[in-house]
């Protein structure tokens, strides 16, 4: 017979949650928490925005207008934040994360689990995100929480889903009720948050980190004046990259066509809200990549995230022209324009790719009518 998850039970929810990271979306992820009973200890790594968030009940800085709720207590120690905690979650930049990790170390009460909440895939080494949490905090069990997920909706209450995964060891087979990723999606369910329970790590993170990448070209070509037939042409073949790069390192395509897969990246490729769509907006628009968000300096994790992407999977063999394509623009210092001509005039290929179909584009050289209106 299936097994399914029991109804919710306090017994079985975290009570005590560390939050590292109090930008827009650990502060969400927080407000979540407290508003099911959580006692959650949130860290920010400057004090005086801690002081904010404790005096006024507001983080202006990331969530200006929103009040949180009770059991927040924010602090710039680690060692405060991670004293007695069941659980924490890590949301600081995909690039920080192993600095993060380390600093948290001496501070983690022994085998709590870990759950990563930035997306993307470790510069130079090609490692995912729970590979470098394994690496710098043994004896932990590390999943990650990632899904179609805009902070602003998350911390309103909106109706709001994503996935929890975690490895599942034997004991979590026998009995998944108290494994960490039910345990911790009993703690994340109320209001308008639902999880998802998914024993596949590497495809959850795998949808996170390339999704980002997928909407950056998004944003490059609505930015250079095309519209919905060319978002949705990224979108689908952008999900075929997905799917190949995870299964390529031992994902299930499910995932990818999950939350956490097709959701998010069709979240984040339709909303100028997501700063990777609007990145490639702006660059799409002719703007110096100085010159975008108006000068400031604002961490856009495609961006980064483009270049690791890209030398992982040109390390295994797995053909991402679309990622391909974005980090020559962002990295190689490739024209734009030429850039996507070319991509959209490669060798025609068979759907599905089981037919095994190749052959030249008859114009390869005819540029796309660049400045389009919509």
């Amino acid at each position: 017979m299936k097994d399914t998850l029991a109804p919710r039970s306090p017994s079985h929810s975290y009570k005590r949650i560390a939050v590292l990271g109090a930008g827009s979306w650990g502060t969400a992820l927080a407000a979540v928490l407290a508003r099911n009973g959580c006692a959650v200890r949130l860290w920010a790594r400057r004090e005086a925005l801690a002081a904010t968030i404790n005096e006024t009940g507001q983080n202006p800085d990331y969530l200006s207008g929103i009040d949180l709720p009770d059991g927040i207590v924010a602090s710039a120690s680690l060692s405060d934040v991670l004293q007695g905690a069941e659980a924490v979650l890590f949301v600081t930049p995909s690039a920080s994360l192993r600095p993060m990790c380390r600093a948290a170390a001496p501070h983690l009460p022994p085998g709590i689990p870990v759950a990563l909440c930035a997306k993307g895939i470790e510069r130079k080494t090609g490692l995912l995100l729970s590979e470098v949490a394994s690496d710098e905090l043994p004896g932990h069990p590390v999943g990650a929480i990632s899904g179609p997920t805009f902070a602003r909706e998350t911390a309103l209450g909106h109706p709001t889903a994503a996935t929890v995964a975690f490895p599942f060891t034997y004991a979590d087979r026998l009995d998944p009720h108290a494994s960490p990723a039910a345990r911790l999606a009993m703690s994340l369910s109320g209001g308008g948050f639902r999880p998802y329970v998914s024993d596949d790590l590497v495809g959850v993170e795998v949808g996170g980190a390339v999704k980002n990448v997928i909407a950056i070209a998004c944003g490059m070509m609505s930015g250079a004046g095309f519209a919905e037939n060319t978002r949705a042409a990224l979108i689908a073949r952008g999900m075929d990259e997905m799917k190949l790069l995870a299964e390529a390192l031992g994902g299930k395509r499910e995932t990818v066509t999950g939350l956490s897969g097709a959701g998010d990246l069709t979240l984040t490729c339709s909303s100028a809200t997501s700063r990777n769509m609007s990145l490639g907006t702006q660059l799409g628009q002719g703007l110096a990549r100085e010159a975008c968000f108006d000068g400031r300096p604002v961490v856009v994790e495609g961006e980064v995230n483009a270049r690791s992407v890209i030398d992982l999977a040109r390390r295994i063999g797995v053909p991402m022209p679309i990622c391909e394509t974005v980090n020559a623009v962002l990295h190689e210092g490739a024209d734009l324009e030429r850039s996507f001509s070319d991509l959209w005039t490669r060798p025609i290929e068979a759907e599905p790719r089981a037919l095994d179909l190749s052959f030249d584009h008859p114009a390869p050289t005819v540029p796309l009518p660049f400045g389009a209106t919509a």
